[in-house]
């Protein structure tokens, strides 16, 4: 009997329960989509090529963040099942229902509505992570591997969340039912709620959020010196600093405006300033969150958009965009390929443990390198001419033109010797030269010149570090890690402005 009267009142309030069910819904999606970037280690080792301390930095944030948000959204839920059914609990104990009886039902009732939520959220989940990841991949003309929708371990991570948070709502439910009168729960939802403004304290209040919401965003920008933990500082100031200025705020006006008597018997204002009254506490919370919610759409998506900007400055990294050390057909048949606007070069030999080079190549040809600065909290690169006078003091790491010469040897640890050209000409031993190509859209004609570059490198150990320290090399394992990130940036902003919505 009690739950065909259960049933009843569910069905009462359809609507209602509705809207719960499709926020309860989307938060499992949501939680369901980021957990399948989190935990998918082929995805992460093949499009995020960076170290793993970065990566569970990264994504270990982004899942404290998310736990917290989706947290409090499915209390807020919780909170707005609760206040639902009170009214018919009550009437229920009036008539005769035992509150043991009354305490299992609410239990039930919250575990099954949140764990069917959870699975559709799961299933929804799988179609939007596959949806979503396809349109980035050609909107942003990314290459990603192994990403796919359905990732079992997202999904197991999901349901324990899940059940654990639904189970703790359900316990939390059926105490506060058990513990409450019956006239308090027939009642609960007439009660006003008694606003405390001191004038004082309120200005306190208002002073404190607006100096920890600065304080925040100033952290922010000082994450060199923070570091890992400006995230952790950042997000705590900001989002105790938006709760005390909205409650100060619309405390002080709704104040100002109850003593207004003009405005306030004017028409349905009284009605309407009760009713904030009424609520305040629980709009003061949801302004929060959907302030905190916009903030992470925004600053994910502009972090995913800044990423863009990263591939560009990896590109001023270096001066030259090919450094060929062979002369072979194959070397040959892809400069075919390439459009080359300037070409220089030099010579070099190698005796032991020593590379000599011309002083009067390096004059004539002008050979330059990249070196970068630091400009108000920016890198900035800058391009120098490499001068032979400076390659006799051959010390390290100060010195800019022994740098960007030792980019251009192999086996850059080895010493560097200048010497004019006659005494180069008499050094018996093995005549290198190295060719360095400034090219024609380098992005658009990436794999030619990366075949060009590879072709370029003999297969020897000596050559180990150039093959790696070359623009080419670099500009794909920066566009790999930018694109990946721009990828999860984009994929978590659409995540967080559909739970704002």
């Amino acid at each position: 009997m009690l739950w065909k009267l259960s049933m009843t009142g569910i069905k009462s309030r359809f609507k209602d329960y509705l809207v719960l069910f499709s926020g309860l819904t989307l938060a499992g999606a949501i939680f369901y989509m980021f957990m399948t970037l989190a935990t998918n280690g082929d995805f992460l080792n093949d499009s995020l090529p960076v170290t793993s301390q970065t990566i569970r930095l990264a994504f270990g944030i982004g899942i404290v963040l998310l736990i917290l948000i989706t947290f409090i959204y499915i209390v807020y839920a919780n909170s707005f099942l609760l206040s639902m059914r009170k009214k018919d609990y009550g009437m229920y104990m009036i008539l005769g229902a035992r509150t043991s009886k009354i305490g299992k039902l609410i239990f039930v009732e919250t575990l099954l509505v949140g764990l069917l939520a959870t699975l559709v959220g799961i299933l929804i989940g799988i179609v939007l992570a596959q949806w979503v990841s396809s349109v980035l991949v050609s909107q942003l003309g990314l290459t990603l591997h192994k990403f796919i929708g359905f990732y079992l371990p997202a999904l197991l991570w999901t349901l324990v969340f899940f059940t654990l948070i639904f189970f703790l709502a359900a316990f939390w439910n059926r105490r506060r039912l058990v513990k409450s009168k019956v006239i308090d729960l027939l009642h609960e939802d007439q009660k006003p709620i008694r606003l405390h403004h001191h004038p004082v304290l309120k200005n306190i209040e208002a002073l404190a959020g607006i100096v920890l919401m600065a304080g925040g965003y100033w952290v922010m920008t000082q994450a060199m010196v923070f570091k890992a933990n400006t995230i952790w500082i950042a997000f705590l100031t900001i989002v105790i600093g938006t709760f005390f200025v909205f409650d100060a705020l619309f405390t002080g006006v709704i104040n100002i405006l109850s003593k207004n008597r003009h405005f306030k018997y004017h028409k349905l204002r009284s009605f309407t300033i009760g009713q904030l009254k009424f609520r305040l506490g629980d709009y003061t919370r949801i302004l929060t969150v959907i302030s905190l919610l916009f903030a992470l759409a925004l600053g994910a998506i502009t972090v995913g958009l800044d990423f863009v900007h990263v591939t560009d400055i990896s590109l001023q990294a270096n001066y030259y965009d090919v450094q060929l050390y062979q002369d072979t057909p194959a070397v040959r048949k892809q400069l075919k390929k390439v459009s080359v606007r300037e070409q220089t070069g030099f010579d070099y030999k190698q005796v032991k443990n020593k590379i000599y080079v011309s002083k009067e190549q390096l004059l004539n040809n002008q050979i330059k390198s990249q070196e970068f600065r630091i400009k108000n909290g920016q890198t900035e690169y800058y391009t120098i001419t490499i001068k032979p006078e400076e390659l006799v003091k051959n010390k390290l790491p100060d010195n800019a033109s022994l740098n960007g010469l030792l980019a251009l040897l192999p086996m850059g640890d080895n010493d560097v010797k200048v010497i004019n050209q006659d005494k180069f000409n008499q050094l018996k031993a093995q005549n290198n030269h190295v060719s360095l190509l400034l090219v024609n859209n380098f992005k658009q004609n990436i794999k030619n010149i990366e075949s060009l570059q590879r072709a370029g490198l003999p297969n020897k150990p000596s050559y180990e570090l150039l093959r790696t320290g070359v623009k080419v090399r670099q500009f794909i394992e920066i566009n790999a890690i930018a694109a990946g990130f721009e990828f999860m940036g984009f994929f978590l902003g659409i995540a967080f402005l559909a739970m704002l919505a």
